[in-house]
């Protein structure tokens, strides 16, 4: 980590670029995901088409993943898994096509914004498994919360069993 990132990095997850980019994050992958359900939705059923229910299960797992991204902590792991989720749908339109991927993609209008949202996404996702912690320091932060929590109940523990013992000294 360059001297910046590590200083950010302990500031904690409230840092005004966090911020920035866990929304960039979170509206590329909720895009993404409209995208891709407007494209499948009208051709469920299609016997020899299955994009449309891969493109609902990855739908449901970037929407997941972007829920998560605003709630939970600053977990790189969770930052991987929604540059992954995003990058799979660019991959696999990559691989679907061929080398006919810029043909398909000047044919289809969704295509064109849901590549360009998902490029996007996946930098924003990138950026923040960046500036991230390692998942045992923000584990070991939380440990802290409550340790504190346990450490103050156990100094009131020993005070009152001090009083107690004075109280029963003749």
């Amino acid at each position: 980590m360059t001297g910046e990132s590590a200083r950010e990095a302990s500031e904690g997850r409230n840092t005004p670029r966090k911020r920035i980019l866990r929304g960039i994050a979170v509206q590329t992958a909720v895009v993404a995901a409209a995208v891709h359900l407007l494209w499948a939705w009208p051709r469920l059923g299609s016997p020899p088409d299955a994009r449309p229910y891969f493109f609902i299960a990855g739908s449901a797992l970037a929407v997941a993943v972007a829920v998560a991204t605003l709630r939970a902590g600053e977990y790189r792991r969770l930052y991987a898994l929604g540059a992954g989720t995003l990058g799979t749908f660019l991959g696999g339109f990559l691989a679907w096509h061929g080398t006919g991927a810029l043909a398909a993609l000047a044919a289809e209008p969704l295509a064109v914004a849901a590549a360009i949202v998902e490029v996007v996404g996946v930098g924003a996702y990138l950026a923040l498994y960046r500036l991230a912690p390692p998942t045992s320091v923000v584990a070991r932060r939380r440990e802290g919360e409550t340790a504190e929590e346990g450490v103050g109940n156990a100094e009131r523990g020993k005070e009152e069993r001090r009083n107690e013992e004075e109280e029963e000294a003749p």
